[in-house]
C-alpha cells in the first residue's frame, strides 16, 4: 500500500486540532505506531509531560475595587436571609413547587430552587429586584444577556472536561479555548449594555463593575495571552502519512490540498444540496489514544508553542472572575422566571409588579389566577378564569364557601402564590396588586391520615393548628382549606370558631376556605366569599369567586338540581 498523505489545519478555538483522524478509522488503528520524521527536533527539546487535570492555585485573577457583588441582592447581609436549599412547608400546599419545577426546567445547571425557595426576603431586596427584572425585560438588554450566558455555557463546558481528562494537550487547549470564549463574551456583553438605558441600581453597579474589569490590568493579559497563543497554535499546519500500522508526522511543506482537489473534480456532478450522510464523530468530546500521539509528535515538532500553551495553563487556570461567574448564575433567576410567564403574557394574561407594604394589611389584586393550575390550563387549551380579591380597612379574614369543585381552593392558592411570588421581588399573575409583606406564610390543608402517629385526623389537624399558633405573629398570613372535615358539623363549627378568634386576636391576615357557612361572618374582620354558579344552569361551575353572605342555596340548589330533586323536577314527576 502506497503512503497516503493527509494534510490538517488547526481551526482557532476548540478541539480542532486533536481531532486528526477519523472514528472509523481510529477504531481500526489501535496498535498504530505514531512516530515523526527525522528531521524533527530531538525529544530533550519537547515539553515536559504534565498531567492535564492539574490545576495549580493561583493569585485571583481580578485584583480591581468590587463596589458591585451580586444582581439578586443590595448587600451581602440580605443573601444570608434570601438563599435556602429545601422548600418552605407550604409549597406543596400552594402548588409552588410545581410552579418552580416548571420555571427552572430548562435550567438545571444553575441550582436555581434555592432562590425561589428563600422567600420572604426584606423590602429593600424586593425593590432591588423589581428594578433589575423591569431592565432585563428590555429587549435588547435581554438579547446581550442570553447571548452572554450563552457563550459561558460553552466555556463551562470546556472547562469541565479537563478534571476527568487524561490527555495533557487536550485538557491544556480545553482552558485556552474556554478562555478565549470568556474574553470574548465579557467584551461583548461590555459593548452591548454600554449604550442601553438602565434604570436599576444592580444593572448600573454591574454595568460600572463590567467597564472596571475590562480595562483592568488581569483582563487584558489574558486576553492578549489567549490571543496570541490561539494565532500560534492556529498557524500551525502538519501532514501525516499512513501506511500499514504506523502513522508519520511531520511539517506541511506547501503540500496540494487534496479536499480541495476531490471538491473540484466533482463539482461538475453537484446537482443541487445533497443529503448528509455524515456519521456523527464517536470521539469528538474527546482525544483517543492515537490522536493523542500525534498531538504529542506535533508537540515535538513545535516545542516552543507547546511550552507557552503548558505555561498558559498554569498561569491562567482560574482565569474566570468571580463576580461575572456570580453575575451569570444569578441572572438565570430573571431569564427563568420571565421566560416561563411570557407564554401567558402572549396568550393576553396579565402580570404585574405589586406595591409591597408592611404598614398596611389592606390587600387588592384585580385579575389574580393560579398560575400553577394556568400552565395546565394552557397546555390543554382550556380557559383561565381570574379573580378579584381585596381587604380594606379593619378586614383581615376571607371565609371562602360554595359548592364544591366550584375554585373555592383554587382561589386560596392564587392568593399564596401572589403574596409569596411578590416576596421574591417577581412581578405576579395579576392585572393589579396592592400587597401587605408577611414576614411568613402558613398553611393547613387536608391530610391523609397518617396511621404511624397513631393518631386521629382531628387530632392531627389540631396539632398542625397548634404549631402554626406557636410560630405566627401578627405580621403573618395563614391559609385553611377545608378544616376540620373529619369532625361532626357542631364539633367543626366549634373548632373553626376557636381557630378564627386566635387569627383574629393576632390581627393576621387569612384566608379560609370552609364547608361552614356559619363561620363566613364570625365578626367585623370577616368578609364572606362565594364560588358562583351559573344562573341558568346551577350545576355548571363559572369558577368566579364575589363577596356576597354565605347561604348555601347555590350549592343545595345544584346538588338538588343534580338528583332531579327540585321544585319543578317534583311537581312534574307528581303530575305524571
Amino acid at each position: 500500500m502506497a503512503p497516503v498523505a493527509a494534510c490538517a489545519k488547526k481551526q482557532g478555538c476548540g478541539r480542532s486540532f486533536f481531532v486528526i483522524l477519523s472514528a472509523e478509522r481510529c477504531d481500526i488503528m489501535r496498535d498504530f505506531h505514531v512516530t515523526i520524521d527525522d528531521q524533527t527536533p530531538s525529544d530533550s527539546e519537547a515539553p515536559d509531560p504534565v498531567p492535564a487535570n492539574r490545576i495549580e492555585n493561583q493569585t485571583p485573577a481580578s485584583v480591581i475595587s468590587k463596589p458591585f457583588r451580586s444582581v439578586l441582592f443590595p448587600s451581602s447581609a440580605s443573601e444570608t436571609v434570601c438563599e435556602k436549599s429545601e422548600p418552605p412547608d407550604f409549597f406543596k400546599d400552594l402548588s409552588l413547587d410545581r410552579i418552580v419545577q416548571e420555571v427552572i426546567v430548562g435550567w438545571r445547571e444553575y441550582d436555581l430552587a434555592r432562590f425561589f425557595y428563600a422567600g420572604p426576603c426584606d423590602m429593600r431586596t424586593i425593590a432591588y429586584r423589581q428594578q433589575v427584572m423591569k431592565d432585563i425585560e428590555d429587549d435588547h438588554l435581554m438579547r446581550a444577556i442570553q447571548s452572554f450566558t450563552s457563550e459561558m455555557k460553552r466555556m463551562r463546558a470546556l472547562l469541565s472536561q479537563i478534571k476527568d481528562n487524561n490527555y495533557r494537550y487536550q485538557g491544556e487547549r480545553f482552558l485556552l479555548s474556554a478562555a478565549v470564549i470568556y474574553c470574548q463574551a465579557v467584551a461583548a456583553l461590555k459593548r452591548d449594555i454600554a449604550e442601553i438605558n438602565l434604570g436599576s441600581r444592580g444593572m448600573r453597579a454591574f454595568r460600572r463593575f463590567l467597564d472596571e474589569y475590562a480595562a483592568s490590568d488581569p483582563f487584558n493579559e489574558l486576553v492578549k495571552d489567549a490571543s496570541t497563543l490561539q494565532d500560534e497554535i492556529s498557524a500551525i499546519h502538519y501532514c501525516l502519512f499512513i501506511k500499514d500500522d504506523s502513522i508519520t508526522v511531520r511539517d506541511y511543506d506547501s503540500e496540494e490540498d487534496y479536499n480541495a482537489v476531490i471538491e473540484r473534480t466533482f463539482e461538475k456532478f453537484r446537482g443541487g444540496e445533497a443529503r448528509n450522510y455524515r456519521v456523527r464523530n464517536q470521539h469528538e468530546s474527546g482525544m483517543n489514544h492515537i490522536q493523542e500521539q500525534v498531538v504529542i509528535q506535533i508537540a515535538r515538532l513545535h516545542p516552543e508553542t507547546f511550552r507557552k500553551l503548558e505555561t498558559f495553563f498554569r498561569k491562567h487556570a482560574d482565569f474566570p472572575e468571580d463576580t461575572i461567574v456570580r453575575f451569570d448564575e444569578e441572572v438565570q433567576f430573571y431569564l427563568s422566571y420571565l421566560a416561563h410567564i411570557r407564554q401567558f403574557q402572549n396568550t393576553g394574561l396579565a402580570f404585574c409588579y405589586p406595591r409591597l407594604t408592611r404598614k398596611s394589611k389592606e390587600i387588592e389584586c384585580r385579575g389574580a389566577f393560579d398560575l400553577a393550575l394556568a400552565d395546565k390550563l394552557l397546555r390543554e387549551k382550556k380557559k383561565i378564569v381570574a379573580n378579584d380579591f381585596f381587604l380594606r380597612g379593619a378586614e383581615r379574614i376571607a371565609v371562602v364557601s360554595g359548592p364544591n369543585h366550584g375554585g373555592k381552593t383554587t382561589f386560596a392558592r392564587t392568593i399564596g402564590q401572589i403574596l409569596y411570588l411578590s416576596s421574591l421581588g417577581l412581578p405576579v399573575p395579576s392585572e393589579s396588586a396592592r400587597l401587605f409583606l408577611p414576614d411568613r406564610i402558613f398553611t393547613h390543608f387536608e391530610r391523609e391520615e397518617d396511621i404511624s402517629t397513631l393518631r386521629g385526623k382531628l387530632a392531627d389537624d389540631l396539632m398542625r393548628m397548634r404549631r402554626i399558633f406557636d410560630q405566627s405573629t401578627p405580621s403573618s398570613v395563614v391559609i385553611i382549606n377545608e378544616i376540620f372535615s373529619s369532625a361532626t358539623e357542631k364539633d367543626a363549627i366549634y373548632l373553626g370558631r376557636r381557630v378564627l378568634e386566635r387569627v383574629s386576636a393576632l390581627d393576621m391576615i387569612c384566608v379560609c376556605v370552609t364547608f361552614l357557612d356559619e363561620l363566613a361572618s364570625f365578626n367585623e374582620k370577616t368578609v364572606s366569599m362565594v364560588s358562583m354558579v351559573d344562573p341558568d344552569n346551577p350545576a355548571i361551575r363559572t369558577y368566579k369567586l364575589v363577596r356576597k353572605p354565605a347561604d348555601g342555596l347555590a350549592y343545595a340548589i345544584a346538588i338538588a338540581e343534580k338528583h332531579h330533586l327540585t321544585y319543578q323536577w317534583l311537581k312534574n314527576r307528581i303530575q305524571a
